[in-house]
């Protein structure tokens, strides 16, 4: 088997590259082109070449440049494709709208059709990464049937794409799937999103290495997993008779207060006393409450969610722990 993964260099790609070449596949990646590398989160597999090195292979491409992707498909022939790539970042999304449709919904168009003109419709099968952000105001718990009400230009760019997936699942039989994927973390998350800000400044400020955290909305609900968990999910996604879409989530709701409880009790101390809000970091328009139904998951590619909230907050503040050594 041979998989083509978008966004390989990110929390997701390198979760997902791990899967499959344990799995025995052959993996190609497609990464930007910029000034200074970001490979960090997969240098352990491409130093490792006697274990997987040799089944691992990167090409410089761009999901804004068409002509970039058609050659990859071309050249590499993938049985499997996996499109991770995105401007993830909800909060920016409002200040680059432009770019995060460019990447996120033309992008997807772009892959799709170079699946469809290079004639790997019959050989190859597509996952698409889709978002719980979709489902925006939305009442919770959301299931693949909720409506979707998207919040962001974030949130309206990955319906498009979700819709082009579905599109071309009808229109050319693509094997092609969607995964709903509701938040999901872990000690390889960037270090802008929210998550990733708290186990990081928990340990800075037991280290005594920073006094304060600002955020925006505390009472903001999500539905949180671990990323190594989900990846196992869009595998299963590709293994399955036929293409379809499906929400991956673990059916339990926490406040922004909730994840500050467990991540400042792992280093015993208190977050009121350090953590203060300022409306900058607050979205225009908000999502509130976000809870998933993963209940077609469960039945029909026998996942469930294995990593328990207190355990996903441990690993990160414990990661962050160990890089200061405290």
């Amino acid at each position: 088997m041979k998989a083509l993964i978008t966004g390989i260099t990110g929390q997701d790609g390198s979760y997902l590259t791990e899967l499959l070449l344990e799995k025995g596949y052959e993996v190609h990646g497609i990464v930007r082109r910029a000034s200074s590398f970001n490979r960090n989160r997969i240098e352990h597999l491409i130093q490792d070449r006697d274990v997987y090195g040799s089944r691992l292979f990167l090409h410089y491409g761009d999901m804004t440049d068409s002509s970039a992707l058609n050659r990859i498909l071309e050249k590499v022939g993938p049985t499997e494709i996996y499109n991770l790539a995105a401007q993830s970042h909800v909060r920016i999304s409002f200040d680059m709208p432009e770019y995060t449709g460019d990447v996120n919904a033309l992008g997807v168009a772009r892959i799709l059709d170079a699946i469809r003109e290079v004639g790997l419709v019959r050989g190859c099968r597509f996952y698409q990464a889709s978002t719980s952000e979709m489902f925006g105001s939305s009442p919770s718990p959301q299931s693949e049937t909720t409506p979707f009400h998207p919040r962001s230009p974030y949130a309206a760019a990955k319906l498009y794409a979700h819709w082009m997936v579905v599109n071309y699942r009808e229109g050319y039989n693509l094997h092609a799937s969607s995964g709903i994927l509701f938040n999901h973390e872990s000690p390889r998350r960037g270090e802008n999103f929210v998550t990733r800000k708290i186990a990081i400044a928990a340990a800075r400020i037991k280290a005594g290495l920073q006094s304060e955290l600002v955020l925006g909305n505390l009472d903001a609900k999500r539905d949180w997993g671990h990323a190594k968990d989900f990846v196992e999910a869009m595998y299963l996604m590709l293994q399955q008779p036929e293409g379809g879409d499906f929400v991956v989530a673990t059916g339990e709701t926490r406040s922004i207060r909730d994840f500050l409880d467990e991540a400042f009790a792992c280093v015993n101390l208190d977050w009121h006393d350090y953590v203060r809000t300022d409306h900058m970091y607050e979205r225009p328009t908000e999502v509130f409450d976000l809870r998933g139904d993963y209940g077609k998951a469960a039945r029909l590619l026998g996942w469930n969610p294995r990593v328990t909230f207190g355990d996903l907050v441990s690993e990160m503040v414990s990661y962050e722990l160990d890089r200061l050594a405290v």
